[in-house]
């Protein structure tokens, strides 16, 4: 089964997001992680893809891993950065000979060093090119496979991209994309106009938000220079006023649930955890949200 039929179902989906090791005490904190998460019963695991094709290899293996040892679907991440059309059409290949169906197609950000975007000669220069050459090669190897896209809520709103962002998420539902999972965002209002904004010009994609339990001031300020969202100050100030690591979790939990309760509430697919590659703030969440799906 693809992730597509699970968007579908009458109980909201459960996913989260893991990144490759770069370190071998790092590959065993994922596979630690990796074992405590697989007992909520998600829906899928995304595994994301460095730049420049950089955690290529360890990418695949959390992949293979988490096929063979978990049997929870992944959501391989796949970009266009410094790849040839032919060096992606192996990558692809590669993943469909290990099993794996689901993809989540980006255009992917600049290199480290690179302050602009610019393609492969032999590339991909749009993310909608990428959903149309998954299709293609799954076509030719005989394969269903399912496709995820990327959403903006908070670049939505600002009125100045709002049309540029809802021409590219057509542009990519035409090329074949089967759902979307959203960027970083902290405002339910944001998704909820990207969601009828985007309903209103045709597009009928699943839009699974996606949701970062932050657990410390280090992090917040980290997270809102990769992703350039502001993180909200009240989250902020209580991380910076928690007495300790614990209540910091906590305070960051309770900022996540309350954002993904409302989320769930104005008709969220899902939601979809980033991890850090640690499991403690994802399942307090996940327990907070009672989203677990044992025997599922």
């Amino acid at each position: 089964m693809t992730i597509r039929p699970l968007l579908d179902a009458s109980r909201p989906t459960l996913s989260y997001e893991l990144f490759p090791p770069r370190t071998p005490a790092a590959q065993e904190q994922l596979a630690d992680t990796m074992k405590l998460l697989a007992a909520t019963q998600p829906d899928f695991m995304s595994i994301t893809y460095g730049a420049s094709g950089s955690t290529r290899g360890t990418s695949r293996g959390v992949v293979h891993s988490l096929a063979l040892a978990h049997t929870i679907p992944p959501l391989a991440h796949l970009t266009c950065v410094d790849q040839s059309r032919a060096e992606l059409i192996e990558v692809i290949e590669g993943y469909l000979e290990d099993g794996v169906r689901d993809f989540l197609a980006l255009r992917g950000d600049p290199p480290k060093g690179q302050t602009d975007w610019r393609p492969h000669p032999d590339g991909l220069l749009y993310a909608s090119e990428l959903v149309a050459l998954l299709r293609e090669v799954g076509a030719a190897h005989g394969v269903d496979v399912c496709i995820g896209v990327t959403a903006f809520p908070a670049q939505h709103a600002m009125e100045r991209w709002r049309q540029q962002g809802l021409d590219v998420l057509k542009a990519k539902q035409e090329e074949g994309a089967d759902f979307a999972i959203t960027q970083v965002f902290y405002e339910v209002e944001q998704y909820a106009a990207l969601v009828r904004d985007a309903r209103a010009q045709g597009i009928g994609l699943p839009i699974v938000p996606e949701v970062m339990p932050l657990v410390s001031a280090r992090r917040a300020h980290r997270a809102a220079e990769l992703t350039g969202v502001p993180t909200p100050a009240e989250l902020v100030a209580a991380l910076e006023a928690a007495e300790d690591d614990e209540c910091a979790l906590g305070a960051g939990v309770r900022h996540a649930a309350e954002l993904s309760h409302d989320l769930l509430d104005a008709g969220a697919p899902g939601i979809h955890i980033i991890t850090f590659n640690r499991h403690e703030a994802a399942l307090a969440l996940v327990d907070a949200l009672g989203l677990e799906h044992p025997g599922a």
